[in-house]
């Protein structure tokens, strides 16, 4: 499934922010894959905490083949040394069984988070063992689809707004204006920002990265 938005979204970020614009204008529809299913989503998340991408899409290939699918009741079937197998580790196979131990029981329910305000929704799944507050905005917008996700706490978004609108520093005063102005879309925003970041715009230079000191020559 893909993230999705169309022309009203575009319109309205271009209409309010003319530098995004010019950056929507070169790069063109971005097509960004989320994880429909929340519970898929949070082991994904917690699994892929600390490590490469790479290392985190083979160990969740193994953890999928090996439990059949990754679903509460599979999950609380299978003990820890399983998951340890596949390459978990022992701290994040606690944190996935004990979410999965929650929803069985009935102390977490999933259905009901799906349904709240996007701040209610970061209260509940931060309350889970494992998911802070950037992982669970991730889970806003890429299993949620919430429409207006701009995460303060990212690296590539600030790296995206220096790039575009050339500033050295992402101060939380600036990303506050820049949330406004883009708001209620602002994820549709992220996901240019994070191209940006990514180097979709060849030539775009950020100037807050920092520049090695020259070289001295020898006498």
């Amino acid at each position: 499934m893909i993230f999705k938005y169309g022309k009203k979204e575009i319109d309205y970020l271009k209409s309010r922010d003319k530098k995004l614009g010019e950056v929507i204008d070169q790069i063109g529809r971005i097509r960004w894959e989320v994880e429909p299913d929340l519970f898929a989503a949070v082991v994904q998340n917690i699994v892929a905490q600390q490590i490469s991408g790479s290392a985190a899409a083979s160990i969740l290939e193994r953890l999928w083949e090996k439990l059949g699918g990754v679903t509460p009741e599979t999950v609380a079937q299978t003990d820890v040394q399983a998951f340890r197998e596949c390459g978990v580790s022992q701290r994040k196979a606690e944190y996935i069984k004990e979410f999965a131990d929650k929803i069985m029981t009935g102390a977490f329910d999933l259905a009901a988070v799906a349904k709240m305000p996007d701040a209610e929704v970061i209260t509940a799944l931060t309350s889970l063992r494992g998911i802070g507050v950037w992982t669970a905005e991730m889970l806003l917008l890429f299993t949620l689809q919430r429409p207006d996700v701009l995460s303060f706490g990212d690296l590539g978004i600030h790296r995206g707004m220096r790039m575009v609108y050339r500033h050295r520093e992402i101060t939380r005063a600036l990303f506050e204006k820049y949330r406004r102005r883009l708001s209620p879309f602002g994820s549709v925003a992220s996901l240019y920002f994070w191209a940006v970041a990514g180097g979709d715009i060849p030539g775009l230079t950020d100037p807050g990265a920092r520049k090695r000191p020259a070289k001295k020559g020898k006498d």
